[in-house]
């Protein structure tokens, strides 16, 4: 619900800094729906990095032992011997070694919505009052989230995808402003069959991003991402 924040903030103010945020899904580290959520709101900071020019995730280590838990929800788990990424994690690295040096703009067209109640605002601890704050409306959300950048060097587009359905989504993607585009490029995708699956010590890669080729890109080609899925397609272009 927050992922479009800053699409239409004035760009004649300061800089922004998102600092210290997480979606608090699941613990002691984040699940597949936590992920979901970090990815969407991640798209919309990248689409608006003129304006969002940091960010820090927080908190970041948890002890997964008995007892060593301080702050729910961690994005990385360890014990004595051994750690793991949360798809969480994984989602942040997709993000991070996948982009380019300019936003691409993107116009979106029938974009699936559905309906979402946002939870009561929570009451600080030792805070009194003498009536509870008042339940937010629902409001209509996307299923699908979008953003994409360009390699000014290599001439790769990257084009990032939320689908947090659980339903597949099919997109039909038409590039302007390329010479040509290569029929063969790579996709990087996470996907699982529930919100609710994570990883832990046990089973630290049963989430992690798997990478092929993307056959039969043009400037003009329909895709279809899998529910509950985060996807990176590396386009390349000249």
């Amino acid at each position: 619900s927050h992922s479009h924040d800053y699409d239409a903030r004035p760009r004649t103010g300061p800089k922004v800094f998102v600092g210290e945020w997480a979606t608090r899904v699941g613990e002691p580290t984040p699940t597949m729906s936590a992920a979901l959520g970090d990815a969407a709101w991640m798209t919309g900071m990248e689409r608006n990095s003129d304006l969002v020019i940091m960010s820090s995730y927080a908190p970041l280590f948890v002890n997964v032992n008995p007892g060593g838990m301080q702050w729910k929800t961690d994005l990385i788990g360890y014990d004595a011997m051994s750690s793991y990424g949360s798809p969480g994690y994984w989602a942040q690295q997709m993000f991070s070694t996948n982009h380019g040096d300019r936003v691409v703009p993107i116009e979106t067209e029938a974009i699936p919505t559905k309906m979402w109640q946002p939870p009561p605002p929570r009451v600080r601890p030792g805070a009194a009052s003498a009536t509870p704050p008042p339940t937010p409306p629902p409001q209509q959300v996307p299923l699908v989230f979008f953003s994409a950048t360009h390699d000014s060097k290599t001439g790769t587009i990257y084009v990032k995808v939320v689908n947090r359905s659980g339903t597949p989504q099919p997109v039909h993607f038409s590039i302007r402003g390329v010479a040509t585009v290569e029929r063969t490029g790579k996709l990087l995708a996470m996907a699982t069959g529930s919100p609710d699956d994570t990883n832990s010590i046990t089973a630290a890669a049963k989430i992690v991003p798997v990478a092929s080729n993307a056959e039969g890109l043009s400037d003009n080609f329909s895709r279809t991402f899998p529910p509950y899925s985060i996807s990176v397609l590396q386009i390349r272009s000249k």
